[in-house]
């Protein structure tokens, strides 16, 4: 089990641009399952290995990947995501153009976790045991901005506690999308439970 790592607040405009590119979140999906090359990855996604390369030397540039030279061979480049825990600035200090960027980068990160949870539905049946493991909670806490701040820090570690290199994962272990949202009810629904 791993430590937290510091978090590391974005806030240049061009990184969460990068951030909110549909092309660049494919990638960072690919990069989930281990390294890259531009051609392995255009082959992957349909797209030319010029235009792939292009994308991975944009995300390095930012610090969101890095090549991994023991993979590479001659003009051959492999890259690597790199863990953080990057955090996007509070809405009360975001720029107009930040906020497009995150909105975009929402947008397409609820798409896409939609359809991974209906790819998941559409695929149970032929999970054997792992069909039983949707850990699903739906709750209503009444809390202060600060005990919100809190909530969400305590998640983080508990996600930490858990994770562990590849090297370290027991037999048996799946990777399990873990996703947290909470946010403030609108005013009309702030009285229920």
């Amino acid at each position: 089990m791993s430590d937290p790592p510091v978090p590391q607040e974005i806030t240049d405009v061009e990184a969460l641009k990068l951030l909110a590119h549909p092309m660049r979140q494919q990638i960072e999906r690919q990069l989930r399952d281990g390294p890259v090359n531009s051609a392995s990855l255009a082959r992957a996604l349909g797209q030319s290995s010029g235009l792939t390369s292009y994308h991975l030397r944009q995300m390095a540039k930012h610090g969101f990947i890095e090549e991994v030279p023991e993979l590479s061979r001659g003009r051959e480049r492999w890259w690597r995501h790199v863990p953080a825990d990057r955090r996007i600035p509070p809405y009360s200090r975001q720029t107009a153009e930040m906020r497009a960027a995150v909105e975009e980068m929402n947008r397409l990160d609820f798409a896409d976790e939609l359809e991974q949870f209906t790819r998941f539905q559409l695929e149970r049946a032929d999970l054997g045991e792992w069909a039983n493991a949707l850990a699903w909670s739906r709750s209503t806490i009444r809390l202060t901005l600060d005990e919100l701040t809190e909530f969400f820090e305590e998640y983080v570690k508990l996600l930490y506690r858990y994770k562990r290199p590849e090297e370290e994962t027991p037999p048996g272990a799946r990777v399990v999308l873990a996703r947290l949202l909470a946010f403030p009810a609108p005013a009309s629904a702030d009285n229920g439970e």
